[in-house]
Order: structure tokens, then C-alpha cells, then sequence
């Protein structure tokens, strides 16, 4: 299958969430490559409608931390393709602030968007999934591997999805459903290259983020998410990959 690139994905559709820019849409290529039917979620109404512009696509403008949001969106592709075989949850935020400056609601939004916006739309997409043998895959960080300064709801809310998904591939496993997280390292996304540092903060810690071979592109994590996602993984349920350029290794 690997070297059939234009039919790894036929007949199957493929729900992925941050999917109008960033890694978001570079998982949305990567399986329309591939053959797959593509539903994409998305807060940006505009870039969604240009990201997925073909037939054998639908997209959803939805927040998806209002946990109503996910029935909605599992209900639309189901509507526009019958059923779902694949779940992306590549949605992520990430604002760096000194601990004692996070306010509550700058805690609750980073867990919402990185944990629980994941869960919700697994919970819902989850009779589908097993009914086709889908597969689920999690977008962590390798914030979720490590601490990383000024970043507490970030890491808090990525190690608790490496978690989630340990836990959803021991509750299902024999059920035919695969699921699995990658941890990706810095890329050139429009959340990196936007990123602002907190006042005064200590360089020598924020450097810590980053690996020696620099950025990566979103396409090459895609690849390793499109792999995931596919029956060359057929074996690979419950686990992390990493996907950062050799930063955690180095």
C-alpha cells in the first residue's frame, strides 16, 4: 500500500480539526493525497472554505471547546460521507506566560483546545469509528514529554493527552480501533512563528524548546500522522511517536 499513495486512503473518510492552516492542513493534503474524503474543522471560515475546495470534501466552522460542538460536527460528516474511519485531532493552542501571570481563564482555555476539544469530538466520533475500525489520532507535543518554561497550561494539557490516549487504547483494544499520538517539536506553523515570549523572561530556558536542526515543516510530521492513519500501521496501537528532529535525543 505504501507505494499506492493516490489509493491509501480510498473510500475512507478523515475528520481533522485546526485543518484551515499549520499542521492542521498539512494533514488535510496529506490524505486527500491519499485518496481519502476529508472533513475539516476549523474556527476560520474563509480558510476553511479554500483548504478544502473539492468534492470529495466538507468542512464545519466550529469551536470546538463548547463540548455541544463535536455532536454537530460528527453529525455534518455524517451527513456529507455516511460514516467516519479516521479522526486527526490536530487542533492546538499555546501562549508562553510566567506562572504567577496565568489567569484562570487563560489555564482553562489551553486545557479546553488541547484536551478537552480532543476528547469531546473522540467521545462523539467513537460509534463510528468502531463500527468502521477507524482510527484516532492525537496531536501531542513534545511539551507533553517534558517540562518547558512559562508554558504550564500547555504541558499540563499535552501530558494529559498522551494520557487520554493511553487510556482510550487500553479501554478498546481487541475492538479493532487503533489509536495513537504523535509528539511533534517546533515547525513552521503560524503558532511558532507568531509566538510572543513573557516580559523578561530567561532565554537560556526558552532555548531549551528548541533542536539544533532547526523547525521542521508541517508536510513531514503530516507524513508520520498519514502513516498513522494507515494499514501500514495496522499494528501500531497506543503509541507516542515523536516527531522533532531529534530534539529529545540530542
Amino acid at each position: 500500500m505504501a507505494g499506492d499513495e493516490a489509493g491509501r486512503f480510498g473510500g475512507r473518510v478523515a475528520v481533522v480539526t485546526g485543518a484551515s492552516s499549520g499542521l492542521g492542513r498539512a494533514v488535510v493534503d496529506a490524505l486527500r493525497a491519499g485518496g481519502a474524503q476529508v472533513f475539516g474543522v476549523g474556527r476560520d471560515k474563509a480558510r476553511l472554505s479554500e483548504a478544502l475546495d473539492g468534492p470529495e470534501t466538507g468542512w464545519l466552522a466550529a469551536d470546538l471547546t463548547d463540548p455541544n460542538a463535536s455532536g454537530e460536527v460528527v453529525r455534518a460528516c455524517l451527513e456529507r460521507f455516511g460514516g467516519i474511519d479516521i479522526l486527526v485531532n490536530a487542533a492546538g493552542a499555546h501562549t508562553m506566560r510566567h506562572t504567577a501571570d496565568v489567569t484562570d481563564a487563560d489555564w482553562q482555555h489551553e486545557l479546553a483546545v488541547n484536551l478537552s476539544a480532543p476528547f469531546y469530538l473522540s467521545r462523539a466520533a467513537l460509534p463510528s469509528l468502531l463500527e468502521r475500525t477507524g482510527c484516532i489520532v492525537n496531536v501531542s507535543s513534545i511539551a507533553g514529554l517534558e517540562g518547558q518554561a512559562y508554558s504550564a497550561g500547555y504541558c499540563a494539557a499535552k501530558h494529559g493527552l498522551i494520557g487520554l490516549t493511553r487510556a482510550m487504547a487500553l479501554e478498546f483494544d481487541g475492538r479493532g480501533i487503533r489509536i495513537n499520538a504523535v509528539c511533534p517539536g517546533g515547525m513552521t506553523t503560524p503558532m511558532v512563528q507568531n509566538f510572543t515570549f513573557p516580559e523578561d523572561p530567561d532565554y537560556t530556558l526558552i532555548m531549551k524548546i528548541a533542536a539544533a536542526r532547526g523547525l521542521m515543516e508541517p508536510a513531514q510530521v503530516a507524513a508520520v500522522i498519514a502513516f498513522l492513519c494507515s494499514d501500514d500501521a495496522s499494528a501500531v496501537h497506543g503509541a507516542i511517536y515523536t516527531v522533532d528532529n531529534g530534539k529529545m535525543a540530542l
